[in-house]
């Protein structure tokens, strides 16, 4: 009886191992008729393209208010390196920008409009006002406050191409590389160098853009991600970018890299509502 037995168990152990040996097979030889699936190619897309398409999408924002989170390192801003916020804006150039610590604590206010900036440090009791070209007086502030407009340019559109900038497309790793060069004077031949470069992907979405200094160093990189579709966006002629997905799409996840290596900011947009009336006190006062 036990011998049965254990010849029982021989053989059902060496079933359960040949039907092993045929599922490993079986595996093993799907992996091998499956074949990688090949990206298509990029399809061809002009700077003119792009250019109108980025004015277009600047052009569907009147004004847009949001809230958002922020983690800063580096030493930006005084104290914090959490910071919970809002941002207000109004076409053409009125922009505001509130920080919070995480306890409801005002952190800064900054305020532009034209050329002319105010930044507000509750905290410290202090206030800076004046144009913008004079905020390097400011120290660490400053670099702050132009990376956060920089930043939420991406948002609100305003990375367009001005009327007297020149543009080049180029390919690069599967993306479309646009460079901005900063008069038309010049052209784009090589020995003038870009001051801004913008990576858009397949859809045709801004997800990267870097911004330069006068030698062609990078000022700031900033990665954008986690695009969301804003409602009642307004309409965007179809045939700027052919048969691409031309929805109004805005990021809610933006990470800038301080390109002289004094920090990053990482922001987290938690609501975002456009076109919407924003009252004169929401914005802020200059003087």
């Amino acid at each position: 009886m036990w011998c049965w037995r254990r010849g029982e168990d021989r053989r059902k152990k060496g079933r359960a191992h040949f039907v092993g040996l045929c599922i490993t097979a079986f595996m093993l030889t799907g992996c091998t008729l499956t074949t990688p699936k090949e990206e298509l190619p990029l399809r061809q897309v002009t700077a003119q393209e792009l250019t109108v398409l980025l004015r277009h999408r600047e052009a569907a924002i009147q004004s847009l208010k949001g809230l958002f989170s922020a983690k800063v390192r580096g030493g930006f801003i005084p104290i914090a390196s959490r910071v919970e916020g809002a941002v207000y804006y109004r076409r053409p150039n009125a922009l505001r920008m509130r920080g919070f610590t995480p306890f409801g604590n005002e952190l800064f206010d900054f305020v532009q409009a034209d050329d002319l900036y105010k930044l507000r440090l509750p905290l410290e009791g202090k206030t800076y006002a004046g144009h913008q070209s004079d905020m390097k007086d400011i120290g660490k502030l400053a670099r702050f406050s132009q990376l956060s407009v920089w930043a939420v340019g991406g948002v609100l559109g305003t990375n367009s191409i001005a009327r007297d900038e020149v543009v080049k497309v180029v390919e690069e790793k599967g993306r479309y590389r646009l460079d901005v060069y900063g008069s038309a004077t010049g052209g784009t031949n090589p020995s003038r160098l870009p001051i801004r470069r913008l990576w858009f992907d397949r859809r045709l979405l801004v997800v990267q853009e870097d911004w330069l200094g006068a030698n062609g160093e990078v000022e700031a990189t900033i990665q954008y991600d986690d695009f969301r579709p804003l409602e009642e966006a307004g309409s965007i002629p179809a045939q700027t970018v052919g048969d691409q997905d031309v929805r109004l799409f805005r990021p809610f996840k933006i990470s800038l890299e301080d390109g002289r290596g004094q920090g990053s900011v990482h922001v987290t947009f938690h609501e975002m509502h456009h076109n919407q009336a924003i009252r004169a006190e929401d914005l802020g006062q200059i003087s």
